[in-house]
């Protein structure tokens, strides 16, 4: 049967998810959009996405494609699938591309986004979407750490285990940009790639300097492969958001 492929771009809250990735109970982004594409067309299908987010983590910018035979165009499918997904989860944009096209092979970067709130009462609307950080940070030092993460560098120290070995850790990191303003602090990474959990432990490494407990020195030394001692810390899923995925 001939198919064609539809790229899509979706934004969703993620709280109230188990992550991107299709599980057997059925609670993730991809299990949602797979049911939904399965009332419109009566397809069964699979959507691939750019990466698999984590449980509570958010996105304005994942991009995902799914290949189908059915007739109808990009805007009706767009609404129609808007009409059977949850609220928290929205297809932004649609559009029907070639086959050369995959979501997470043909990916040039991607560009994350994490959210620190350093009120000293958190606002009921931040609630699952910031870090709240009460103690006071050394912006300072908290700028040093993150400019030790741009470049090409062996990430090993910055990742968890998933339960599956990666072919490799090393990844570049483009840009690190700091924003501040009315007690948010907003930290963007953009880079050629990212590990599981990799955003969050540098994001707790840079808090961590901020706050005195860990250098810019041991930083680097993590990243030249010396582990030192303490535990790598991971920050909140609530945090972060994927703004965009680069082609």
């Amino acid at each position: 049967m001939r198919t064609r492929r539809l790229r899509i771009v979706v934004a969703y809250d993620g709280s109230g998810f188990a992550g991107w990735q299709s599980q057997k109970e059925g609670n993730t982004i991809q299990d949602q959009l797979e049911a939904a594409f399965t009332r419109v067309t009566g397809e069964k299908v699979r959507v691939h996405g750019a990466g698999r987010t984590d449980a509570g983590v958010h996105a304005i910018g994942q991009c995902a494609h799914v290949d189908l035979a059915s007739a109808l165009e990009s805007a009706a499918l767009q609404a129609a699938l808007n009409a059977h997904l949850p609220p928290t989860v929205r297809v932004m944009r649609c559009r029907f591309v070639g086959h050369d096209f995959h979501a997470r092979f043909s990916a040039r970067g991607k560009i994350y986004r994490y959210r620190i709130a350093t009120t000293t009462v958190l606002s009921p609307f931040e609630i699952g979407r910031v870090w709240h950080v009460v103690s006071s940070l050394d912006l300072t030092a908290l700028k040093s750490c993150a400019d030790l993460f741009i470049g090409r560098h062996d990430f090993a120290n910055f990742t968890a285990n998933r339960g599956k070995p990666v072919k490799s850790t090393i990844r570049t990191i483009h840009a690190v940009r700091l924003r501040q303003s009315s007690g948010l602090l907003t930290i963007e990474f953009e880079g050629d790639g990212f590990l599981y959990r990799m955003v969050r432990m540098m994001v707790a490494a840079m808090v961590r300097c901020g706050q005195g407990k860990l250098t810019p020195a041991e930083v680097r030394q993590r990243l030249l492969g010396v582990v030192g001692s303490g535990s790598r810390m991971v920050a909140p899923a609530a945090g972060l958001i994927l703004v965009r995925v680069r082609y």
